[in-house]
C-alpha cells in the first residue's frame, strides 16, 4: 500500500458533504465526496462531470478522515430524515485508502444506511472489497464485457483488464452481505449490439446483483458523438432479461419517447400538484398509474421547469414552479 501523502492545510478546509438532495435511486441522500474532481480509473465517454483529468489506479489519502466525519456528524444532526449517506461525486471513491475507515466510523455514529457509487474497477483488489464490506448498499457499474467495447466506451487506465474487473465483481458478490445494484449504461452504436448486450446479460447473471439499473444519456456527456438509445430499447431489455430484476433509471426527455403519451395525464399531474405538493406515491394512488410511468411525465415537466422536487421531512414532494 502506498504511503499516504501529507494533506496541505487548505485541503482541511474543503467541504466534503453536499445535500441532502432528492435522488431517484436513493431517496433523500447526503452526499460524501472524498476524491479530487475527475480523479478516476476511467474516462467514460458519457460522464456528465466531464473528461477525467487524473487517470490513475493509485490508491492514496485525499482527505483527513476526521474532518470528513466531523462534517457528516454536523450534517446529520441537523437533518431528521436521510435515506442514505452516499459516497459519490466527480471521482472514483475507492481510490481513497480511507474509505473503509470512514464507512466503519459512520456505522458507529448513526443508523442511516451507507451507499457507495463506484465504477467497480478496483473490486479485484481484496483490500477494496474489504473496505466496502461495512456499507449497506454498493452500486457498481458495468458497461461492457469485451475488451474492445470496454476501451471504446470507458477509456480505462491502460493497466485495467475487463475480465479481471468482472471477476472482482463476482468475488465481491460472494463475499459481500449488503445489497448490490448494478448500473449498466447503454450508448447508441457503441455497446448496444445484440452480441454485446447478450454478453452483458450473461455476465450480470454471474455477478448476481440484487438489482440491475439500465441507464442511457440524459445529460451532456464528456465527449461529443455519444447518443442515447431510445426508451423502447431499454424497455425491451427489461422484458428480455427475465432472470434479473431490471429497472430503467434514465430520464425521459421528450413526450415522443412515451409510447402512449396522454395529455390528460400530464394535465392531471399538473393540476393536482398545483393544489398541494405530492409524492410520487400520492400520484400513484390518485392516477392509478405506476411509479415508472409517472416518472416519465415528471421528467418532462422538470425539464420544462414546470415542476420541481423538494425535500420535506422524510419524503420527496413534487411542486409547481411558481413564475
Amino acid at each position: 500500500m502506498p504511503v499516504p501523502y501529507k494533506l496541505p492545510t487548505y485541503a482541511l478546509m474543503i467541504k466534503y458533504i453536499f445535500g441532502p438532495v432528492p435522488s431517484r435511486r436513493l431517496g433523500i441522500s447526503l452526499g460524501v465526496d472524498i476524491i479530487p474532481y475527475k480523479t478516476c480509473t476511467l474516462d467514460c465517454l458519457y460522464c456528465e462531470c466531464g473528461s477525467t483529468s487524473e487517470l490513475t489506479l493509485e490508491r492514496k489519502r485525499f482527505v483527513d478522515p476526521g474532518v470528513v466525519l466531523e462534517q457528516i456528524k454536523e450534517a446529520i444532526e441537523g437533518e431528521k430524515y436521510i435515506d442514505y449517506i452516499t459516497f459519490s461525486g466527480a471521482g472514483e471513491p475507492t481510490l481513497s485508502i480511507d474509505i473503509g475507515e470512514i464507512i466503519t466510523r459512520i456505522k458507529g455514529m448513526t443508523d442511516i444506511p451507507v451507499a457507495v457509487l463506484t465504477n467497480g474497477t478496483l473490486l479485484y483488489l481484496e483490500e477494496v472489497r474489504r473496505d466496502l464490506a461495512p456499507a449497506d448498499l454498493v452500486l457498481p457499474s458495468l458497461d461492457a464485457v469485451t475488451p474492445a467495447v470496454f476501451n471504446k466506451i470507458n477509456h480505462p487506465h491502460k493497466e485495467l483488464d475487463i475480465h479481471r474487473i468482472i471477476q472482482g465483481l463476482i468475488d465481491f458478490r460472494k463475499e459481500y452481505r449488503g445489497k448490490i445494484w448494478l448500473e449498466i449504461f447503454i450508448a447508441k452504436s457503441i455497446n448496444d449490439t445484440p452480441d454485446e448486450l447478450n454478453k452483458i446479460y450473461e455476465t450480470a447473471k454471474k455477478i448476481n446483483p440484487d438489482k440491475v439499473q439500465l441507464n442511457s444519456l440524459d445529460r451532456p456527456p464528456a465527449y461529443e458523438g455519444v447518443e442515447a438509445v431510445d426508451i423502447e430499447t431499454l424497455e425491451r431489455l427489461v422484458k428480455e432479461w427475465k432472470d434479473l430484476q431490471v429497472e430503467i433509471t434514465t430520464r425521459t426527455k421528450r413526450r415522443e419517447e412515451i409510447v402512449s403519451f396522454s395529455k390528460n395525464l400530464e394535465n392531471n399531474i399538473l393540476n393536482t400538484i398545483k393544489r398541494r405538493p405530492l409524492t410520487v406515491e400520492d400520484l400513484e394512488a390518485l392516477t392509478g398509474k405506476s411509479r415508472g410511468e409517472l416518472f416519465k411525465y415528471i421528467d418532462i415537466l422538470e425539464k420544462e421547469k414546470k415542476v420541481k422536487a423538494q425535500v420535506n421531512g422524510d419524503k420527496i414532494f413534487y411542486a409547481p414552479v411558481r413564475k
